[in-house]
């Protein structure tokens, strides 16, 4: 009998006093989702961010941009190059044809760039705007006399930097000069340019801001009326596909459409001031805007501060753009003449 007791008090864990009971594990129920419900995984904060494009990176981008002139004449088309560019400018040159600056900088590929052509002084204006590397073949002469003794990064073919450039026999000159980022980045390093500088940010949003109407289709002229840039919008993609008089721009590296996640128009003041039709192109004062993203429109105004590149603003604050490419396009005028949606 003893020996009975003695061994259920030491059960109890001793001296009279029953053991404390092990505590419950905490269970948190997984949550089960509705019917048809596809449960999101959680979106990882990428690395980094491209500051032209608002694209997640695995690491930043190992070099400046190029901001490149591209011809746009008709017997230059279709270009190179145009669907791995960050942004790219459309603004006139004379005889009422457009050119194409196309800005490098987050994408590194291969691939051939160009047709490569003149510069002028706006878009010796527009390329430092991101602190590029001006790409180019030839130059107006008051580009000439605005880049020579400069030490502004400047690789141009005829004049001092020949051999990082390269002529397509497939096609007639001029419109046959191409590049690489390889071979440019050479050139950079040839004429011992910096190859990193700061590079400025703009602000992205995956959502238009509110009070945006809608805008699928696009259309546009410059100076001459047999020249029409038009956009389609397909909001599976997200991307405005780009049309010159009705058909669809491509690139010849690949065959893919000219696409953007944003399109920008800007009103400014051209002046003619010689017997070519050379142009002086107002960068600087600021007018009317519109932007386009999602299939949405919001007029604005375009501004630009000492040192800053063009910003897009309504009502005093930038407006953030879709993450993706951004087409800008310099427009002679008011815009509510040249540009036409729905």
């Amino acid at each position: 009998m003893t020996t009975a007791v003695v061994l259920m008090l030491a059960a109890c864990g001793g001296k009279g006093k029953p053991a404390d009971p092990e505590p419950s594990p905490t269970v948190t129920p997984t949550p089960i989702p509705a019917p048809g419900e596809t449960p999101e995984p959680a979106s990882p904060t990428p690395a980094f961010v491209a500051p032209l494009t608002g694209m997640p990176l695995e690491q930043p981008p190992a070099f400046r941009p190029f901001t490149v002139m591209i011809n746009n004449y008709s017997a230059a088309r279709p270009q190179s190059g145009l669907t791995y560019a960050d942004a790219v400018w459309e603004v006139l040159a004379e005889g009422g044809i457009t050119r194409l600056m196309a800005v490098f900088h987050s994408r590194d590929f291969a691939d051939p760039i160009g047709p490569i052509r003149s510069i002028r002084p706006y878009l010796i204006d527009l390329g430092e705007m991101y602190g590029g590397v001006l790409v180019h073949a030839g130059a107006s002469n008051d580009a000439l006399a605005i880049l020579q003794h400069s030490g502004k990064a400047d690789l141009d073919e005829i004049y001092n930097a020949g051999a990082y450039f390269y002529r397509d026999k497939s096609r007639k000159a001029p419109h046959n000069l191409y590049s690489t980022l390889e071979m440019l980045r050479e050139g950079v390093k040839k004429r011992k340019f910096p190859e990193q500088v700061p590079v400025p940010s703009l602000p992205f949003a995956a959502d238009p801001p509110p009070g945006a109407a809608g805008a699928v289709n696009v259309e546009a002229w410059f100076s001459l009326k047999n020249y029409v840039v038009s956009y389609t919008y397909d909001a599976a993609t997200g991307l405005y596909t780009r049309l010159i008089n009705g058909e669809v721009q491509i690139d010849k590296n690949n065959n893919e459409p000219l696409t953007a996640a944003n399109l920008v128009f800007l009103s400014t003041a051209h002046r003619v001031y010689d017997k070519e039709g050379r142009l002086e192109i107002d960068l600087h004062s600021g007018g009317e805007a519109l932007l386009f993203r999602g299939g949405k429109v919001i007029s604005a105004e375009w501004t630009r501060e000492k040192g800053d590149m063009i910003r897009i603003r309504r009502d005093g604050e930038e407006l953030p753009f879709a993450p993706g490419t951004i087409y800008y396009h310099i427009i002679p005028g008011s815009l509510e003449e040249h540009v036409i949606f729905s």
